[in-house]
C-alpha cells in the first residue's frame, strides 16, 4: 500500500477511535456523579466523617475527613474529568481493535499470535491489579488520615481523592504486566531462564524499592500489598521461561520431524576452495559409445 493509503487508514481508524470515546464520554457525563460515588466509596466509608455528606461536621475528631471542592469551576471541571476518563477506559475496546487491525496486517504469524497472547493474559492481570488497588485504598487512606493532628480537621479535595484512585489503579494494574513481558522476551528468545533466575535478588529488591514508591503511604503492608503479588507472578514467569528453555533444547537435539524441513547452511564459501577441491575430481569413462534415451553415460 501506498504511504498516502496508510495515512489514510491510520486518519480513518483515529477518528473511529475518537468518535467512540466521545460518545461513551457523553453518555458518562450524565452518570458522573454515580461514577463519583462508585470511586471513591470504599475510602470514603473507611475515613469519611458523618456529618460531612451535605453540611460542615460539627466533630472535632482527628480520625476523618470532611470532601470538598474548591471554586465555582471546580465541580463542571471535575463532571469532565470523569466522563473523558470513563470514556477512554469503556471505550478501550474499540480504539485498541482500530490500532490492532491498523498494525496487524504488518505482522508475521507468530508475531499475531503472541500478540493475541499478550491481550488475553494481559487484560485479566491489569483487572486484577486494579481490583487490589481498589480494595488496599481505603486501608491506605486510614492509614493517612490517622497521622492528622488532634484538634485538626482534615479537608479532602474531592479532585485529589480521584486522583489518587485513578493512579493507584493504574500503577498497580501496570505493574502486574512485568512477569507477561518478561515471559514474552523469553519466548523470542531475547531472555532466557536461567539469567532471568540469576537476577531474583534484584528483583525482589527492586520490586520491593518500586512498590514503595507506588504506594502513597509509608505503611509496610499496603507496599507489601503490592509487592508479594508482584513477586509470585516473578517466580511464575521464571518457572515457565525455564520449562520453555527446556523443551527448545529437547526440540534442538532431536533434530526437525519427519515433516519438517531441516536447516539449510547458507553460509557464503569462497569460489577458490570451490575450485581447489573440484580440481583432482574427473569425470567416469564412458564404457561405451551406447546412448540410453538419447543421453551417455556422463550425462
Amino acid at each position: 500500500m501506498p504511504l498516502a493509503d496508510h495515512l489514510r487508514e491510520l486518519r480513518n481508524r483515529l477518528a473511529k477511535g475518537v468518535l467512540a470515546i466521545l460518545v461513551v464520554t457523553v453518555v458518562a457525563a450524565f452518570y458522573y456523579k454515580d461514577i463519583i460515588d462508585f470511586v471513591t466509596g470504599p475510602v470514603l466509608d473507611s475515613i469519611g466523617c458523618p456529618q460531612s455528606f451535605g453540611q460542615l461536621a460539627k466533630t472535632k475528631d482527628a480520625h476523618c475527613a470532611h470532601l470538598t471542592v474548591n471554586g465555582l469551576l471546580a465541580p463542571f471541571t471535575l463532571a469532565l474529568k470523569v466522563a473523558l476518563t470513563t470514556g477512554v477506559v469503556l471505550a478501550s475496546p474499540v480504539w485498541l481493535y482500530q490500532l490492532w487491525a491498523f498494525v496487524a496486517p504488518g505482522l508475521h504469524r507468530n508475531e499475531k499470535k503472541y500478540a493475541y497472547a499478550f491481550v488475553g493474559f494481559g487484560f485479566p492481570l491489569f483487572l486484577a491489579g486494579g481490583y487490589l488497588a481498589y480494595n488496599v485504598l481505603p486501608t491506605t487512606a486510614r492509614f493517612m488520615i490517622d497521622l492528622t493532628p488532634s484538634g485538626a480537621e482534615n479537608l479532602l479535595p474531592l479532585d485529589n481523592l480521584l486522583d489518587l484512585s485513578i493512579r493507584m489503579v493504574v500503577v498497580f494494574g501496570l505493574a502486574f504486566e512485568m512477569p507477561l513481558l518478561l515471559i514474552m522476551l523469553n519466548l523470542t528468545g531475547i531472555l532466557s531462564g536461567r539469567r532471568m533466575l540469576g537476577w531474583w535478588r534484584g528483583m525482589i529488591v527492586g520490586i520491593a524499592a518500586f512498590a514503595a514508591v507506588a504506594t502513597p503511604s509509608p505503611d509496610p503492608g499496603t507496599m507489601l500489598a503490592l509487592a508479594a503479588p508482584i513477586w509470585g507472578l516473578f517466580f511464575v514467569a521464571v518457572a515457565f521461561s525455564l520449562f520453555n528453555d527446556r523443551r527448545k533444547r529437547r526440540r534442538e537435539e532431536a533434530g526437525p520431524g519427519d515433516d519438517e524441513a531441516s536447516e539449510l547452511d547458507l553460509t557464503p564459501e569462497d569460489i577458490g576452495e570451490i575450485e581447489s577441491v573440484n580440481a583432482g575430481r574427473t569425470l567416469p569413462e564412458q564404457s561405451g559409445t551406447d546412448r540410453v534415451n538419447g543421453y551417455d553415460d556422463v550425462t
